[in-house]
């Protein structure tokens, strides 16, 4: 984590009573997307509240030997020139195949037109690129990591 974030999120976590600061033991700070126009995007979706979720391929996890997330971990959530925007909670973790994706996740996603007609274009372009990188063919069923947040601390 950069100076920066990490000076944001200390700011966070010192406004919380010690018993609540506690329970925080998972930190990271990064932006979403893979391009600076969407980074921006989300970041301001999740500062606005808009943005409530997240996917990624489970697969990308395993190739880059990352943990899967975990609920109660804390986010800083920067825009693409990593400023942080705002400090989110994840509040669950579920896995799903691309193809049970549903309508209210799509929605809880905030991009778009919400739709998940929309989000299904957006996130196969999105997910057949990753799955190029690491060296697998995208599969309609391929697990995704879904998971769902909340903004705890937002930039003033």
């Amino acid at each position: 984590m950069d100076e920066q974030s990490s000076q944001f999120l200390t700011r966070f976590l010192e406004s919380l009573p010690t018993d609540e600061r506690s329970k925080y033991h998972s930190f990271s700070s990064d932006y979403f997307c893979n391009d600076e126009e969407n980074a921006n995007l989300c970041a301001q979706l999740v500062y606005d509240g808009i943005k409530t979720a997240t996917c990624s391929l489970k697969l990308s996890y395993l190739a880059e030997g990352e943990p899967i997330p975990l609920t109660g971990h804390l986010q800083v959530v920067t825009n693409w020139h990593q400023e942080p925007v705002a400090i989110i909670e994840i509040t669950s973790v579920t896995e799903c195949p691309y193809n049970e994706v549903t309508e209210e996740f799509a929605f809880a996603e905030g991009e778009g037109d919400r739709t998940l007609n929309w989000w299904r274009k957006a996130h196969w372009q999105f997910f057949t690129e990753e799955c190029q990188a690491i060296g697998i063919e995208p599969q309609d069923n391929m697990m995704l990591i879904l998971e769902r947040f909340k903004v705890v601390y937002r930039q003033t």
